[in-house]
């Protein structure tokens, strides 16, 4: 059975990457005063009060076991992994140069969604994602936000965009079955024995006190970035396909170097609304490329999924 994109889907999936879009720059805000450890972690225990909260008042069944072992995997990866490695790059590098790593993010997360979530995007798809891709990667190239090396910081955001990817594709997948909003409550509840110890011996050790400016960016990040976001961007990928629109995130690195120049005095060049446009005539062509009928399995595959 082939499921079409609904205009819905790409709605999420757009809202969502506008949340996502200022994650970035709201960390570099945030590590500016507070501990890394502390930003990446505490953020996540914020959420997770909040989604036991929505948990509670919706009366959400229980994952069953094999959604359990999924849901270990969408909190390493979106919970654990990409809050805390780009909480640590961003001490030392800008949320533009940020910006330039997260540009692979789209096709990590395509990558993933063949591995992980069982679908088949055809050569079409892939042509459209690369041209999108190499015209982001030649954008932020030109804006001089690349400094040539590969330091510890890079190495960071790229330990951070493999594990975003195969969170959103795990995340993306079992949203079919859970929820948007639930896969990520249950993901949150799930890392809270790792992630609340860790706050506080970063509080303990490193004593909070940041200016307005930092506790209203962690906060950004708890509860947007962390909870409300995944709510539309999970939703998103599970009506339209983890690999089509992920590929809406081809446009976040250009919204990032938009905000970083709002928020932390960046310079963007004009030429950045000539790439967005193209960028988002590749995004498009993927939500126009035909998907295999493998992609999304049929309502008697899911049931057999969960009987297992």
């Amino acid at each position: 059975m082939q499921r079409t994109i609904t205009p819905g889907g790409l709605a999420l999936g757009a809202l969502g990457v506008l949340a996502f879009s200022l994650s970035l720059p709201a960390t570099r805000l945030a590590v500016h005063d507070l501990d890394p450890w502390f930003v990446a972690f505490g953020r996540a225990v914020g959420a997770a009060g909040l989604a036991a909260a929505y948990l509670w008042l919706t009366g959400a069944p229980r994952p069953t076991p094999r959604q359990w072992r999924r849901l270990s995997i969408v909190a390493l990866g979106v919970v654990v992994g990409f809050p805390l490695f780009t909480s640590l790059a961003l001490t030392t590098q800008t949320s533009a140069h940020g910006a330039v790593v997260i540009t692979v993010l789209p096709a990590m997360t395509a990558v993933f969604a063949v591995l992980r979530a069982g679908e088949r995007p055809p050569r079409a798809f892939w042509l459209a994602a690369v041209t999108g891709l190499l015209s982001v990667l030649a954008f932020v190239a030109a804006t001089g936000a690349t400094s040539g090396a590969l330091s510890p910081a890079d190495l960071f955001l790229l330990a951070a965009v493999i594990l975003c990817g195969l969170g959103y594709a795990e995340g993306g997948a079992l949203s079919r079955e859970l929820g948007g909003a639930r896969t990520i409550c249950w993901a949150l509840l799930l890392a809270l024995p790792a992630t609340l110890p860790v706050t506080l011996v970063s509080a303990t050790v490193h004593s909070p006190h940041g200016t307005a400016q930092s506790w209203t960016a962690f906060a950004y990040l708890t509860v947007v970035s962390m909870f409300l976001g995944f709510f539309a961007w999970y939703a998103g990928l599970a009506r339209g396909g983890v690999a089509r629109i992920g590929q809406i995130q081809l446009g976040q690195p250009v919204l990032t170097l938009l905000w970083s120049a709002l928020l932390l005095g960046e310079t963007v060049p004009p030429a950045a609304l000539a790439v967005a446009l193209l960028v988002l005539l590749c995004v498009i062509l993927t939500q126009r490329a035909r998907t295999s009928p493998a992609q999304h399995p049929t309502r008697n595959q899911l049931a057999t999924q969960r009987n297992n």
